[in-house]
């Protein structure tokens, strides 16, 4: 496809979805078999999506499916194949200088690979031979804590919980985990409000709902089935505000695949009554705003006798804190709030009465909102907002972070967390029998500080693309080689498996649309959507190689070979019955009581959550009003001259793994390297349309971070604003410049200067 930028008109999902679907089934060779497939997912017997963590709904339809989550089975069910024999074909060397999308279009892992050294290549390797090498580098540690072990969000329930029981015998709680750099925000910010670190709704909320409030969130790309719950609640009538520096087409107008009405006439769903494009880093003064308009109003009405707009009875019943809000609230000027937002005050007072007429509101959020270095503090906003109205505890209301894996959630539930509670290792002890470590560990970023100060030898991911993720590439990335060993259980090829120590293994595993057959028989694994619903997941797709092992298989025989004979826990039990794991969890976390009947319901099971029934878990015994100091991200040091980035992921990707070079809802194709910048902001630095660009960080520490020769494409973007893909502007994003409460790295706000390229345009 050539390079070129090109208006996109059509609406989000409807014919252009299908189509893009259908490609990207005939390019992975499977038109048929990949059909077949997706007439599984999200249905009872079946799989459950191996993209995003948007609830199912009661399984209504056979077309329970979006998009991207149809482009992530394909990518799975693949009938390409990455073997030995390809590796023998290509060194590392070469396969690095390979585009990320190239190494994936490789195929599905066939074989166990060790890398050789001598020659630079990968070579096979038998499955215990592979064992043997991870248990010698483990054991010849001489500190647990010099080895790191990463889960991806796709990691089941029960894989999860046998490799936290694993790491945790072993003698170290290093769980550096994918939640850290998406949402980690929420469940660090979020019990300091509620008391829980999840949201509070349920997917029936959204249709029962009077006004959606969308933050920071992009569902058409990321979440493309809460298209079909915000249509339904567009049509009758629910009011919809959305609040992001781009104007994403899902947030525009939708047409759903399952109409026949709007597929024959092609006409869509309007989805926002208004959408307002904040300033990146804007966020906090919006919502600061939306709470000063509130209390004003409120003010006003006690003033004049009339009804009040806060919900005073739940606020003195349950919370704590309004008066030092309110105070805040008081004190915040209006021109600095317009000023750090982007928005005229007009546009926040709008959406305010909005939101003051709403008998019932729903404030849903994303990583625009955790993914900043105030992230943490950003998500206690929003949770303020909720409770100004009593929108906590009640129907058809309350807080939705959308949260991005299919799994991530699951596997903090089941221990997958580097600051364990007293409580729960305690359980964990007296389950097992075994005293596990109460020294807390590693999140992503304190283990990358650990490797660049030599401190860490031994790094082991289930999952994911650890490399292309993390931020400050070039820092993070030479920490990496310098390992004694690394070690990716993936599905695919990706950079992970490039970036790698001394000595490195890759380990294939079962994917989520394949049979999983062990000792006594075949499996299913369970999942944790981001409404707490939990449920079975069971692929009915042969293995793509009969080398092949599932996750908690490759976990037990892991633990085997690095613990033997000291070892309490019977893994080889464990990896042959799968219900056998269920109980343990359920002997270890009561809330999964009934676990293994409960899950052979269709649909699962909710996990409880307290807020929801206004049982507050919090040291004060009730919801809390919590204070933001200021406005959001500090304020630009040179002027004019200092952009905010924000980094997005394009239409054709999910996480890091790029489906195509293109951006077809933002009219972007064939390419990758460009930057968005408004019109204004280009003429105030004397740049056109296609001029080739360095962004440098304004970084504090002297390095210089300068990603090289980016292509300006012109588009309507907040001033003071620009954005760059995920995860090639990853180098920009400074270690240090993380969240201090979460360590969430600030991915959606970056202050950077734009200069034009010398480099020769490609």
């Amino acid at each position: 496809m050539t390079n070129d930028i090109r208006p996109y008109n059509a609406p989000a999902g409807g014919w252009g979805a299908l189509k893009a679907l259908g490609e990207h089934l005939v390019e992975q060779g499977i038109p048929i078999k990949g059909a077949v497939t997706l007439g599984r997912m999200n249905q009872p017997e079946g799989f459950d999506c191996p993209g995003c963590a948007w609830p199912d709904p009661k399984h209504t339809s056979s077309f329970e499916f979006c998009e991207n989550g149809g482009k992530a089975v394909a990518w799975e069910a693949t009938a390409k194949r990455c073997t030995p024999e390809f590796f023998a074909a290509h060194t590392v060397a070469e396969l690095s200088s390979w585009s990320d999308f190239d190494l994936e279009m490789v195929g599905r892992l066939t074989h166990p690979m060790a890398y050789d050294a001598a020659s630079d290549h990968y070579v096979p390797v038998g499955w215990d031979e592979a064992f043997a090498t991870v248990a010698r580098h483990l054991n010849g540690l001489p500190d647990p804590n010099m080895a790191e072990f990463y889960t991806s969000g796709r990691t089941s329930n029960e894989a999860a919980f046998l490799y936290q029981l694993f790491v945790r015998e072993f003698g170290t709680n290093n769980f550096p985990d994918c939640s850290n750099m998406c949402h980690e925000a929420t469940s660090v910010g979020l019990p300091h409000s509620l008391g829980v670190g999840k949201g509070t709704c349920l997917l029936s909320d959204f249709d029962k709902t009077d006004c959606i409030f969308i933050f920071g969130q992009n569902p058409g790309t990321n979440s493309p089935r809460m298209m079909t719950s915000l249509r339904n609640a567009s049509r009758r009538g629910a009011t919809i505000m959305s609040f992001n520096p781009f104007r994403e087409r899902a947030l525009e107008r939708f047409q759903s695949p399952q109409s026949p009405v709007e597929m024959a006439t092609l006409t869509s769903t309007p989805i926002s009554a208004k959408l307002y494009q904040v300033r990146v880093g804007g966020d906090v003064a919006v919502v600061k705003g939306l709470m000063k308009v509130l209390m004003e109003a409120d003010d006003a009405a006690r003033a004049d006798e009339l009804p009040a707009v806060l919900d005073w009875d739940f606020i003195k019943g349950h919370t704590t804190g309004i008066e030092a809000l309110t105070a805040d609230l008081r004190a915040t000027r209006w021109e600095d709030i317009v000023s750090q937002s982007g928005l005229a005050r007009d546009d926040i007072e709008y959406a305010a009465r909005a939101y003051m007429q709403a008998e019932r509101a729903i404030v849903v959020y994303g990583m625009g909102i955790t993914q900043h270095r105030r992230g943490a503090q950003s998500v206690q906003q929003l949770a303020n907002l909720t409770l100004l109205r009593g929108h906590i505890g009640r129907e058809g209301a309350g807080l939705c972070p959308v949260r991005g894996h299919s799994n991530v959630q699951g596997d903090r539930t089941v221990g997958i967390t580097e600051t364990p509670t007293r409580e729960f290792l305690d359980r964990l002890e007296r389950r097992f029998g075994f005293k596990p470590p109460s020294q807390h560990g590693h999140n992503v970023v304190t283990a990358l500080e650990a490797m660049k100060d030599g401190k860490v030898k031994v790094f082991f991911a289930i999952g994911g693309n650890f490399v292309s993720a993390i931020p400050d590439w070039e820092v993070t990335r030479a920490a990496l080689r310098k390992l004694d060993l690394t070690v990716q259980v993936s599905t695919k090829l990706n950079r992970s498996h490039l970036v790698h120590g001394r000595d490195a293994l890759i380990l294939p595993c079962l994917g989520r649309t394949e049979i999983d057959v062990q000792a006594t028989g075949p499996q299913s694994v369970t999942v944790e959507d981001s409404m707490s619903m939990v449920h079975a997941s069971a692929g009915r797709n042969a293995p793509a190689s009969e080398h092949l092992r599932s996750e908690p298989a490759i976990v037990a025989g892991i633990a085997r070979a690095t613990l033997g004979a000291r070892s309490v826990v019977d893994w080889e039990s464990f990896a042959a019955d799968y219900d056998l794991i269920r109980d343990a969890i359920e002997d270890v976390f009561p809330i999964f009581q009934g676990y293994n009947a409960r899950i052979r319901i269709p649909g699962g099971f909710h996990l409880t959550s307290n807020a929801r029934e206004r049982i507050w878990a919090t040291a004060s015994g009730k919801a809390n009003f919590l204070v933001f100091d200021g406005l959001g991200e500090d304020p630009p040091q040179d002027g004019l001259d200092v952009l905010w980035l924000t980094t997005v992921r394009s239409h054709d990707q999910y996480n890091t793994t790029i489906y195509s070079m293109s951006d077809r809802y933002r009219g972007v194709f064939g390419q990758r390297d460009v930057v968005f910048l408004n019109e204004q902001e280009m003429e105030r630095r004397g740049l056109q349309a296609d001029d080739r660009v360095d962004l440098i960080t304004q970084s504090t520490d002297g390095v210089e971070r300068r990603l090289s020769n980016f292509r300006i494409v012109p588009y309507a973007f907040p001033n003071g604003s620009c954005a760059a893909y995920y995860p090639e502007a990853n180098p920009l994003v400074p270690l240090y410049s993380h969240d201090p409460m979460s360590f969430t790295p600030s991915f959606k706000a970056i202050p950077i200067r734009i200069s034009r390229s010398c480099a020769e345009a490609v």
